[in-house]
């Protein structure tokens, strides 16, 4: 869909190496083209599939105002891909060296001849050019001249979700411009409006029921039928079970724990064997892309920080790229202020030495989000980039438009040969299916199957899943996780039952496999073929696809994370979240420790190193479901829910179509990162052979 809203989830001259390097990605993600006649190519795919004649509405206005971008193809797009691949795997010759933004954009980005020809091209159709980068070519004008200059009428179709505009027939270009052409934007129009949105995985329901967990005091709690609810919240703060309900009422399955008290980023170093180690991304700098800005963003980072023992940030090592002049489509996107808040405050945490660049795209619409991630990769802004935002590739209103995917799917290759890797939150609604969808609080009702998001689903990514991580004590030792998801029951107002009986499908982590994605070469003999033939929705496929998450880290809603901030016109507070929006970041961080690990050399895109380590126990902490669910069961949780003291038992480990099991799985891809995780990354043949050092 064009200029698509995405949501934060809580919704980045040596010689070519041989082309069978390249890396098979998404059908759509490059130009598809179609001879039809002599000087004339078709871009397959412009054509949604929903534009059928039966829900033909009649024909656009030739007068209506419109606008397209015209994404550039740059030179040679396969020997980028096979260029990218070579410079990540550990295995090549041409691993590590990597190009400066210069050289890529020399080598890979488009010519002055491409520009050109695709100026001349649309100007001549009586389209007015508004901007040039070096990745797109914007237009606006009449839909009358964008027909005349794609070869297609343009018509309204009626669908489930309201009239939609979109080509009656595939764009057809002229041969001339053909090679230079990566694929269009904004060809079609979304029902009532004229885009989608990806949302973040912290809402505002996920966040003030998280919310509630800091100011839990650590009083002991009794739940008695005939009693009176305690007055005062509880929390287990000395370990994951070290404060239990006593006397629960009927529905009650024992005497359960309550749920943990909100991490801080030093119990989370401590867990994830930071703090052993030594690291703390010193040298290294880790790109936050999110929406807007928030204007006190540094002061509250170091306001959390001091606050819980650790370093704020020295003068110079927290910079911004926001440009509030330019911010635009608030009433769509929502505040973004906790996202853009938890995700520095997770870089800085896990990396407190490290660099950190907040880069505030002007809107969540997906062609301000591109421009943030462009502006990173070709000024070189970062070592590793955390996005916490994402979207359905499939709806009821339609397909994400392929030309986000092959525009994210490009930076994210020109990303790699620069030596920068991207680290995107998996999402928090399980397999995204309608049925999670029914009741999960950080769903897109959209959806209209079981099925991955983008951009975690790219093979130029890493995507970060979620669990629910178990602390021995206060400090932070590393006692044991499950997937992240929860079932939710309430307890009923006589207190002598729960509601429902098992609990409703509340929040989890994000995983399955793409059905539109050819598996990456990396995942090729770690991957189950038994996961790998199989999409999300069911459908069987011949070939391996690309399965998700990669990794996952700790996110869970229930086992929550601390952050503070200033919402505006407010005053600073702290409260919990979760979701993958905490996930992606914590990794981003731990990727910048493994860079110091490395003296200073960056990792580029990480997956092929990550799963060059295998399934080492010690590099990575195998979650498995089944196994843990005796130690990580249910769980009580207090809080004031609108001035009234609601009590929740939340089953933890329960994901919605998703299972964490042993080996990969697509709840937590390879696991989390263990005892020997930032080890592995100091000896100097560890990326080869996954070596502990």
């Amino acid at each position: 869909m064009p200029a698509a809203k995405r949501s934060r989830l809580s919704r980045i001259a040596v010689a070519a190496p041989a082309a069978a390097l390249v890396l098979g990605t998404l059908a759509v993600a490059n130009p598809a083209f179609a001879d039809t006649s002599a000087g004339v190519k078709d871009l397959q795919g412009t054509h949604p599939a929903w534009a059928t004649a039966q829900a033909d509405n009649g024909a656009v206005p030739a007068g209506t105002a419109t606008a397209a971008r015209i994404y550039l193809a740059g030179k040679d797009p396969q020997s980028l891909a096979a260029y990218a691949q070579a410079v990540s795997s550990p295995n090549s010759p041409f691993y590590g060296k990597y190009l400066s933004a210069a050289d890529a954009k020399a080598r890979f980005g488009a010519t002055p001849a491409q520009v050109k020809a695709v100026t001349e091209w649309v100007q001549g159709a009586g389209l007015t050019v508004d901007a040039v980068t070096e990745h797109y070519v914007q237009v606006s004008g009449t839909t009358g001249a964008l027909a005349k200059a794609f070869g297609t009428e343009f018509h309204n179709y009626r669908t489930a979700t309201g009239v939609r505009s979109a080509p009656v027939t595939d764009v057809q270009l002229p041969a001339s411009v053909s090679d230079a052409v990566l694929n269009i934007a904004g060809l079609t129009s979304a029902a009532g409006k004229s885009s989608s949105q990806a949302v973040s995985q912290a809402t505002a329901e996920a966040k003030a029921q998280a919310a509630q967990q800091a100011a839990r005091a650590a009083a002991p709690g009794v739940i008695a039928a005939a009693d009176t609810l305690p007055t005062v919240p509880t929390c287990s703060a000395d370990g994951y079970d070290s404060l239990v309900a006593k006397g629960a009422p009927a529905g009650y399955e024992k005497n359960e724990p309550f749920a943990p008290c909100s991490y801080t980023t030093s119990q989370l170093r401590q867990a994830y064997g930071v703090t052993k180690s030594g690291l703390t991304g010193k040298g290294a700098t880790v790109a936050v892309v999110d929406a807007y800005g928030l204007g006190t963003m540094e002061a509250d980072a170091n306001h959390f920080s001091t606050a819980h023992g650790d370093k704020p940030f020295a003068p110079g090592q927290y910079k911004e790229v926001v440009n509030p002049a330019q911010f635009q489509h608030q009433a769509d996107c929502g505040d973004w202020s906790g996202e853009e808040a938890l995700d520095v405050e997770m870089v800085h945490g896990l990396a407190p030495d490290a660099n950190v660049v907040y880069v505030g795209a002007n809107s969540c619409y997906d062609q301000d989000l591109s421009d943030a991630l462009a502006n990173i990769v070709d000024n070189h802004l970062a070592d590793v980039v955390s996005n916490s935002w994402g979207e359905i590739m499939h709806g009821k209103s339609g397909d994400l438009d392929p030309a986000v995917i092959a525009q994210d799917n490009q930076l994210f290759m020109l990303g790699a040969v620069e030596g920068i890797g991207f680290t995107v939150s998996a999402g928090d609604c399980g397999d995204n299916s309608p049925a999670a969808a029914a009741t999960g609080v950080n769903c897109q009702a959209d959806t209209n199957q079981a099925q991955t998001q983008w951009p975690s689903s790219s093979p130029w990514v890493t995507a970060v899943g979620g669990t629910a991580l178990e602390l021995w004590n206060k400090k932070g030792d590393y006692a044991d996780e499950v997937s992240m998801g929860d079932q939710r029951s309430v307890l009923s107002a006589d207190q002598k039952s729960w509601s429902p009986m098992p609990g409703f499908f509340y929040f989890g982590g994000g995983g399955g496999v793409a059905k539109d994605i050819a598996q990456p070469w990396y995942q090729k003999d770690v991957v189950p073929s038994s996961v790998s033939h199989t999409a999300a929705d069911g459908t069987k496929s011949a070939t391996p696809l690309r399965a998700t998450p990669d990794i996952a880290m700790s996110g869970d809603l229930v086992a929550a994370t601390l952050v503070g901030y200033t919402p505006a016109g407010g005053a600073y507070s702290e409260g919990g979240y979760g979701g993958t929006s905490v996930s992606s970041p914590e990794l981003a961080g731990m990727l910048a420790d493994a860079i110091q690990a490395r003296g200073g050399k960056s990792l580029g895109f990480a997956n092929p190193a990550l799963y060059a380590r295998g399934d080492n126990d010690r590099i990575y902490n195998d979650v498995d479901d089944t196994e843990n669910h005796g130690k990580l069961g249910n769980v009580v949780d207090l809080g004031v829910v609108n001035g009234a003291l609601k009590v929740r038992l939340y089953k933890i480990g329960s994901d919605f179509g998703l299972k964490a099991t042993p080996g990969y799985d697509t709840a937590t891809g390879l696991g989390t990162p263990g005892k020997g995780f930032l080890k592995s990354f100091l000896s100097g043949d560890d990326d080869a052979q996954g070596n502990e050092g």
